[in-house]
């Protein structure tokens, strides 16, 4: 922190900036957890510094000239300390999260929204498999409801089931669909995979658990943070990270209408995806973290 008898103010950059090196100077990195939500240590600062002042989180250039009082210095140290001493991501800190940007409520009971099939509902990636057929949707493993809600605005004319196993995540959906006053159009379901959904749908979203056995082991702590329910793939007793998959393609087709089609992320599991079901050709997505985490397949390739 400046030293408080300097001449020269303290503005919102200046502190951004020492936040950012102080960021740098603890270890943490990309991999380290800045991939739930920024993607370096300077925009990471920025969150903070601005969430904590009140200020609006994307428009720093607006306030960086703003001057900060010794007050509002000692209170941003203090978020930065607790982000450096627990490695809790920032979103838990924030109790926020941002999404095509759209904020969500989330805390440590779901995942931090970060899906990539968000990417394909904004572009319009997946609307030439849609159509006037495209009347129910299923966000499963819907976490913290993010998907449905995106869904639910992209394509006004429809309705979402959201599932999920976990009640607590369920609780966490619930405030974000009221918050974004869906309440009429998405309806929350408990469900182990597609155990207790309804069906027929004319398309599904799927960001399962997907993670590998190895990957899990060495995931650092911003990640150990979020509930792994959310995050292990192996929960069979496997280790390639594909089990809920597996279980998915048994029964999907059976809860999908004769067009739909089915979205699924896997992440950089590319590699265990194919060499566990090496009888499917899936489409494969172009997304900004490449062209190999992100599927569609169709009912008749899962029937």
């Amino acid at each position: 922190m400046r030293n408080a008898t300097s001449s020269t103010p303290m503005t919102v950059l200046a502190l951004v900036e020492e936040s950012a090196a102080k960021l740098d100077a603890a270890g943490l990195s990309y991999s380290d957890g800045f991939g739930q939500g920024t993607t370096n240590a300077f925009d990471e600062a920025a969150w903070l510094v601005l969430w904590k002042l009140g200020l609006p989180l994307d428009d720093l250039d607006s306030v960086e000239t703003r001057p900060v009082t010794n007050e509002e210095q000692a209170q941003v140290a203090a978020l930065l300390d607790t982000r450096i001493s627990t490695r809790k991501p920032a979103a838990y800190l924030t109790n926020e999260a941002w999404l095509m940007g759209l904020p969500f409520y989330v805390d440590e009971r779901v995942i931090i929204p970060r899906s990539l099939i968000a990417e394909l509902l904004a572009d319009a990636s997946i609307d030439p498999w849609l159509g006037e057929h495209t009347q129910r949707v299923l966000d499963l493993c819907t976490g913290n409801g993010s998907l449905a809600v995106l869904a639910a605005i992209t394509y006004p004319d429809v309705v979402v089931d959201a599932a999920d196993i976990s009640l607590d995540a369920l609780e966490v959906a619930r405030i974000n669909v009221d918050r974004h006053h869906l309440d009429s159009r998405i309806t929350l379901i408990e469900s182990d995979g597609l155990a207790a959904c309804p069906g027929l749908y004319d398309l599904i979203l799927c960001n399962p658990p997907y993670v590998n056995a190895a990957s899990m082991a060495a995931l650092p702590a911003e990640f150990r943070a979020e509930p792994g329910l959310a995050l292990d793939g192996n929960r069979d007793g496997g280790t390639d990270g594909m089990d809920f998959i597996r279980d998915l393609f048994q029964n999907a087709a059976r809860h999908m209408s004769e067009n739909a089609v089915l979205v699924l992320e896997i992440g950089n599991e590319r590699e265990n995806f194919e060499r566990a079901f090496p009888a499917l050709e899936p489409l494969w997505f172009e997304t900004s973290s490449g062209a190999d985490q992100v599927l569609l397949l169709t009912r008749e390739q899962l029937a």
